[in-house]
């Protein structure tokens, strides 16, 4: 069983779908810490319910990005966790953080990444180019903002009548369903990174 660090910054609803695969007994983990940069995150009261240990590290309480992430990798590392994972996470870690944990963060994209990456309006900029296919991807972090090699995607249509509320909804629903399969797939020690390609034998 593997240790996660999840670090959320607002509703936390994939911590709350990596929560109920585990307890479902989907997934070989424990989330041993939830972090949030933001104190009136609900992932932080998600956490409490649970009673997972959770922590507000607020980055304005730093006098660096650099040194608003040690802190984290720090409590990180004393709940020894095995993944870090992003679920909503709304701030770019530091290069060093990300070389602290090499192909041991993952991150939830709202878009078939590589397409509308790089910003915080996936949704709505999929409903302005007039796609007809978007979706959503885990991946591993590098130092690339949303460039880590691709572990799963799931592709969600663009219906006709779709508001950025409504193609975010659908999209969601997807998010919940991926991102524990791919923590699954972690777990159980089944991928391989070659090259910007993730294998496995179990996808």
């Amino acid at each position: 069983m593997i240790q996660l660090g999840v670090l959320a910054s607002s509703r936390g609803s994939n911590l709350q779908a990596i929560i109920e695969a585990i307890e479902r007994g989907e997934v070989d983990a424990r989330v041993a810490i939830v972090i949030s940069n933001r104190p009136e995150a609900y992932a932080l009261a998600r956490a409490a319910s649970h009673r997972i240990p959770a922590r507000v590290v607020q980055e304005e309480d730093y006098p660096s990005r650099l040194e608003h992430n040690r802190r984290i990798a720090l409590l990180l590392e004393e709940h020894k966790v095995d993944l870090v994972v992003l679920a909503g996470y709304d701030r770019v870690l530091h290069p060093e953080f990300v070389r602290a944990f090499p192909m041991r963060i993952i991150n939830i994209h709202p878009s078939l990444l590589p397409a509308f990456g790089g910003g915080l309006h996936a949704q709505e900029d999929a409903l302005r180019h007039g796609v007809k296919v978007t979706g959503c991807t885990v991946h591993f972090v590098n130092e690339d903002v949303d460039g880590g090699p691709i572990i799963l995607q799931k592709a969600v249509p663009v219906l006709d009548d779709d508001t950025e509320e409504s193609l975010s909804l659908r999209i969601l629903q997807e998010e919940h369903r991926i991102l524990p399969k791919a923590i699954q797939l972690f777990a159980r020690g089944s991928l391989r990174v070659v090259g910007r390609r993730v294998m496995s034998a179990d996808r």
